[in-house]
C-alpha cells in the first residue's frame, strides 16, 4: 500500500513521498523467538527485553503486576471531568511562560524517567527514544522529519519530574483513549473501567457518545497524557514539522485505534491518511525496545543536526507544573539550537 503525503510547505520542502506500508520481511529465529529482518537491516523481535511477548499484559512477572496497576489507577481516574479540567488549564499551559531548554537538553532530562506502564522495557526514556529513531533510520534513511518526530515523540514525559510538576504516571503515560463515550474493550484491562465515574453516566456510555460518526479525532477528548501536552507545545510554538508527524505524536499512544481498530467510526478522511504513517512509526516505537543500548554519544551529532534544520531557538519548558515558555527567536541554541519549524 502507497502512502502519499499531503505536499505542505515547510519554508524549504517537505517533498511528496510514496512510502510503502507493507514491506517485505525475511523471517529469521532470534534469540529462542522469530524476528522479522527488512532488507534494510531493521530486526522486529517478537520477544522483548523481559522474554515475553511484546504488549503481553497477562504474563506472570513483577514488572507486569506494576503494569497493571497502573493501569487500573489510568482507568478509574481519567475521566471526561478531569480532562476537562486539564483544558481550563491548557490556557495556562500555552501562556508557555516560564523557563526554557533546548531540544536535546530537554531529550538527557529523559534519563530521570522510567514508563511505569510499559511492559517490555524499564530503561531510561532517552534510550528509547534513540533506540526508536535509531530504527527508522535503517528503513527510512531519507525521511529525516520521521527520524526527528521520533527523537521528540515522548518528551511531553518530562511531566512526571518534580521540576516540572511531578504528575501522577497514571496522567502522563501509558495507552490513551477517547473519553465521552464507551470505554471499548479493546483498551487494555479493560476491567477496571467498572470503577471509572464516566462507566455510570448513561451519555457517555453509548459507542459515539457526546461524538457524532465520523467527526474527527481532533474534536475528540482523549485521555490526558504525554501526547497531547507535546503536541500542544509543538503547535504553540508553530511548528512546520508536517501534519502526519503532528499526529504520530498526538496519537502514538492511542493503542485501541493503530494496534486493535477501535473508534475508527470517530475518524475522518485526513485521520485515515495520517493513521497509515503511524502505522509505519508503530513498529519502530514498540520492536525497537531492546537492553541493547544506544550510544548516546556517537549518535548525538546526526540528531543535533536534525534539530539545527528548526527556526526557532530554544524549546519552552516549565518550572510549574504543565506550562511551557514564550518562544522567543533568539538564534542557535547551545545544546540543540532550533525548535519546530522544520525544514526537511
Amino acid at each position: 500500500m502507497a502512502i502519499l503525503v499531503e505536499h505542505i510547505d515547510l519554508g524549504s520542502q517537505f517533498e511528496e513521498k510514496n512510502v510503502h506500508s507493507e514491506q517485505t520481511n525475511d523471517l529469521l529465529l532470534s534469540g529462542g523467538g522469530f524476528s522479522h529482518v527488512s532488507h534494510n537491516g531493521f530486526m522486529v523481535s517478537e520477544i522483548n527485553s523481559f522474554g515475553h511477548s511484546f504488549r503481553d499484559y497477562d504474563a506472570e512477572s513483577e514488572r507486569q503486576k506494576g503494569v497493571e496497576e497502573f493501569y487500573r489507577l489510568q482507568h478509574i481516574n481519567q475521566t471526561y471531568g478531569f480532562v476537562s479540567k486539564v483544558k481550563r488549564m491548557r490556557e495556562e499551559y500555552q501562556k508557555l511562560n516560564k523557563a526554557e531548554m533546548g531540544i536535546w537538553e530537554c531529550c538527557e532530562l529523559l534519563n530521570e524517567v522510567v514508563d511505569d506502564s510499559d511492559p517490555d522495557l524499564d530503561e531510561p526514556q532517552i534510550q528509547h527514544l534513540l533506540q526508536s529513531a535509531e530504527a527508522i533510520r535503517k528503513d527510512y534513511p531519507d525521511e529525516d522529519w520521521l527520524h526527528l518526530t521520533a527523537l521528540i515523540h515522548d518528551l511531553g514525559k518530562i511531566l512526571l519530574l518534580p521540576k516540572f510538576g511531578e504528575l501522577p504516571q497514571w496522567a502522563v503515560v501509558g495507552d490513551t483513549f477517547p473519553l465521552g463515550c464507551a470505554f471499548d474493550e479493546a483498551n487494555v484491562h479493560h476491567k477496571y473501567f467498572k470503577d471509572n465515574p464516566d462507566s455510570k453516566c448513561p451519555a457517555y456510555s453509548t459507542k459515539n457518545g457526546i461524538y457524532t460518526e465520523g467527526c474527527g479525532l481532533d474534536n475528540v477528548t482523549m485521555s490526558w497524557g504525554h501526547d497531547d501536552y507535546m503536541y500542544m507545545v509543538a503547535k504553540e510554538n508553530g511548528t512546520t514539522l508536517p501534519s502526519a508527524a503532528l499526529f504520530i505524536i498526538r496519537y502514538h499512544s492511542f493503542y485501541p485505534l493503530h494496534k486493535e481498530g477501535a473508534y475508527t467510526h470517530l475518524m475522518n478522511e485526513e485521520d485515515v491518511e495520517n493513521l497509515k504513517w503511524l502505522h509505519i512509526f508503530n513498529k519502530y516505537d514498540l520492536y525497537s525496545k531492546s537492553k541493547v543500548l544506544i550510544d548516546v554519544e556517537k549518535v548525538k551529532p546526526y540528531y543535533q543536526s536534525l534539530i539545527e534544520k528548526v527556526s526557532i531557538s530554544q524549546q519552552s519548558l516549565d518550572g510549574e507544573p504543565c506550562r511551557w515558555q514564550e518562544i522567543r527567536d533568539r538564534g542557535q541554541g547551545s545544546e540543540g539550537g532550533n525548535f519546530f519549524n522544520y525544514s526537511g
